[in-house]
């Protein structure tokens, strides 16, 4: 399984329920989920979201038509 990583770093001024906000619309609507949270001594968030990469396999519709 292959993953996308987003690094992200949110300054100490943004409150809490703002940052809670703002990562329930990326995983609600971009598919993000939460991987890891670090917080600074000076209170700047660093947070990596992820999220799967979907490959589409290619098909090839002409060899999997019946013979007659």
């Amino acid at each position: 399984m292959e993953w996308e990583f987003r690094r992200l770093t949110i300054p100490r001024e943004v409150s809490r329920h703002a940052v809670t906000r703002f990562l329930v619309e990326k995983a609600e609507y971009g598919g993000w989920e939460l991987d890891r949270v670090h917080v600074s001594p000076d209170g700047t968030r660093r947070i990596v979201l992820r999220r799967k990469i979907i490959r589409q396999q290619r098909v090839d519709r002409f060899a999997m038509a019946p013979r007659v």
